[in-house]
């Protein structure tokens, strides 16, 4: 990691990699490219995708409440979507639509097969609509749509396929935010701070920082294309300083590497806290099991799965394809420069949070050196 800071390739990162009980973490370099703070240990970060796995989580909890179930349609907490319409081809005009033959249910959230959100093909007509009318792109929080205004957007923009029948990325997990809040009548980030952040001792994590921690928060940057150089995107005071109007359940939380630890140890421990159970293993296991099939998981099946398959809520190593693969690692990446695996198996977790925007889905250098690095260990 101090060979890729000194490289350039970003300004900071916080690692860690824990095998059973040995945990190991690595600050290098800085929160700023001026290089006035240094990374520590309690650094925080805006965590972007891996935001998903822990709101797949917050599913199970009310599932095994009683208040959801898998097979349940989302139109019960969720009528703007009561009748949606299915595009006759994901790459065609959003007017060439067909009436969907079947509900979306609760587990196609958790899995991405309601049918909203990304394919591979990025030149569809219905991309644009995705980025720039539902900000389904990288994480701007305080320009999102409130959840009722957001939704009644949703529900004009028809599927991508039949629900049940396709993979797609991203939107399944902030819709998912939506309905967990109307079915706990709670508003999201209080729901998470009951049932997941509290329990665990997540005290960093949230869609907000707070004023009192807020020098905590790494500037994070894109690379600018033609010259190389680091250009800022939010400072410690920016948009994560305040609540946002939609707290995104696809990539919202700022979170630090000792708090996404404390979740994956939930896995690890198949849904218990100590003496105090939080999910079943049962739920566990639904969540870290591959729930997509070939077409979408073989390589080049999908530039987002790359050859993984998908849970509820994350990824699953179903073949052995990078030399950092294991079969049954569950956890995501995040488009703003971070990753997150749990392997049950070997109860290893790998956490890298940096905070350098990713120049694509595959643009994950800096991680797969990481990745590579403790692949054996």
């Amino acid at each position: 990691m101090r060979t890729q800071v000194e490289a350039g390739a970003v300004p900071g990162a916080v690692v860690l990699a824990a095998d059973g009980d040995e945990v190991q973490v690595v600050a290098v370099g800085h929160h700023d490219v001026e290089g006035t703070v240094p990374m520590d240990g309690k650094t925080i970060f805006r965590v972007a995708s891996i935001t998903k796995p822990i709101i797949a989580a917050l599913a199970m909890m009310l599932v095994e409440d009683g208040r959801l179930a898998l097979d349940a349609e989302v139109r019960e907490w969720v009528p703007e979507l009561a009748a949606p319409m299915v595009l006759r081809d994901p790459s065609g005009p959003l007017d060439d639509v067909e009436p969907a033959e079947r509900a979306i249910t609760v587990e196609h959230l958790l899995t991405f097969r309601g049918g909203h959100g990304f394919t591979s093909d990025f030149s569809a007509p219905i991309m644009d609509v995705l980025l720039n009318r539902l900000d389904q792109g990288p994480p701007n929080p305080q320009h999102r749509l409130p959840p009722k205004e957001w939704l009644a957007e949703l529900a004009t923009v028809p599927l991508l396929h039949q629900p049940g029948r396709g993979w797609t990325y991203d939107t399944g997990s902030d819709l998912l935010g939506v309905l967990l809040a109307r079915a706990a009548d709670r508003a999201l980030g209080d729901l998470l701070a009951e049932r997941v952040f509290t329990p665990l001792g997540m005290v960093d994590t949230g869609f907000a920082v707070p004023s009192t921690s807020v020098h905590r928060l790494a500037s994070y940057y894109a690379i600018d294309p033609e010259s190389g150089v680091f250009v800022l995107l939010d400072g410690p005071d920016g948009q994560w300083a305040t609540p946002p109007p939609f707290p995104s359940g696809a990539g919202g939380l700022v979170s630090t590497v000792g708090d996404w630890y404390r979740f994956a140890r939930l896995l690890l421990d198949d849904g218990a806290v100590g003496e105090r159970r939080l999910l079943s293993r049962e739920s566990v296991d639904l969540m870290t099991t591959d729930h997509v099939g070939d077409r979408y998981r073989a390589p080049g099946g999908d530039v987002f799965l790359d050859g993984q398959g998908w849970g509820y809520g994350g990824g699953v190593d179903v073949h052995v394809t990078k030399p950092w693969h294991r079969l049954g690692r569950y956890g995501w990446v995040g488009g703003t420069g971070t990753s997150a695996y749990v392997h049950r198996p070997t109860r290893s977790v790998r956490i890298f949070l940096s905070q350098v925007q990713l120049g694509g889905p595959t643009s994950i250098d800096v991680m797969k050196a990481f990745w590579r690095a403790t692949a054996s260990s």
